[in-house]
């Protein structure tokens, strides 16, 4: 469930690793006529490349069922060439749902939600995501097709901004930048929040300012930067003028040293150009600390703190 693309897409039957004719993950779920009697191969040709990965292969039609939700007839594709990211041996994913908006699809349709909302199945194109962390080994994470799950989240926090993209994005702008309380004074930015990207990738500048103001964070020179494992740094953003922190279990990643899990540790955010000068990507390392919701018919963007 990938709020940052818009192309629904599985595993075709026959599927092949990117560059090779090496047969992808047999333990993924596939699909094709085999599997399905209401499959219809279109015969028409797309492709996707994301951050991380590549797939290609037909688009279709088929019935889909989400959550007790048909779909009949719905247009999707089947991914017979995939990158190892996505159909290698280690790989757990059997395809990729885009919520984003259509704009962004490179198969030029609606995505489920937009096809559910158009036959009135839904109300309104809303999704809501409550992404959980490994860590609290709570497995409480939940995507919301049609509303909002009032009891993940506290409802005296929830704010709603205007979608400032225009591609087909979700992106809120930021009110301040802060850790440990103090404003950085970065103002004027944006955020595309993406539910398929795990870290938070800023310009560099204030990479370095976000680090600069936690105690013990080096850089690694290379755009990535270490903080200690056991960090209480909060750092926070503003949206709405609602303030959300993220967890410092979040800020320190991933230990640089799987034996030390109290030296240093790979930080959460990490220096990169994804768009304007101003622009950020805001993955899972901040999207697992908010109840986060999008509507398309209002082109807004929600956020709140959870329960």
């Amino acid at each position: 469930m990938d709020s940052g693309s818009s192309d629904f897409w599985v595993t075709a039957t026959k599927c092949t690793i990117q560059g090779t004719n090496t047969a992808c993950n047999a333990k993924l779920q596939t699909l094709g006529t085999a599997s399905s009697s209401s499959f219809v191969d279109t015969k028409k040709a797309f492709s996707v490349t994301y951050g991380s990965g590549f797939v290609s292969g037909d688009i279709i039609t088929d019935n889909v069922v989400l959550a007790g939700l048909t779909l009949d007839a719905h247009t999707m594709g089947v991914a017979s060439v995939e990158s190892t990211d996505f159909g290698g041996s280690s790989s757990i994913t059997d395809g990729l749902m885009g919520l984003a908006q259509q704009g962004l699809s490179q198969q030029g349709t609606p995505t489920p939600v937009e096809s559910l909302a158009t036959a009135g199945t839904i109300t309104a194109p809303i999704t809501s995501f409550k992404i959980s962390r490994l860590a609290d080994q709570l497995n409480d994470g939940e995507v919301t097709i049609g509303g909002l799950d009032t009891t993940k989240f506290d409802s005296t926090t929830l704010v709603s901004v205007p979608n400032v993209n225009t591609q087909g994005f979700w992106e809120a702008a930021l009110d301040a930048v802060t850790v440990n309380g103090q404003d950085l004074g970065l103002s004027g930015r944006t955020a595309i929040m993406d539910t398929g990207t795990t870290l938070m990738i800023v310009p560099t500048a204030d990479a370095d300012a976000i680090h600069s103001a936690i105690p013990g964070a080096a850089s690694d020179g290379q755009g990535g930067f270490t903080v200690p494992c056991t960090t209480t740094a909060s750092v926070a953003i503003t949206v709405g003028g609602q303030s959300f922190s993220i967890d410092p279990r979040d800020i320190a990643f991933s230990p640089v040293n799987a034996n030390d899990l109290t030296g240093d540790c790979i930080s959460g955010i990490s220096a990169g150009q994804i768009g304007g000068a101003d622009e950020w990507l805001v993955g899972d390392v901040f999207l697992k600390n908010a109840y986060f919701s999008v509507d398309e018919s209002k082109n807004t963007v929600s956020l709140a703190k959870l329960v």
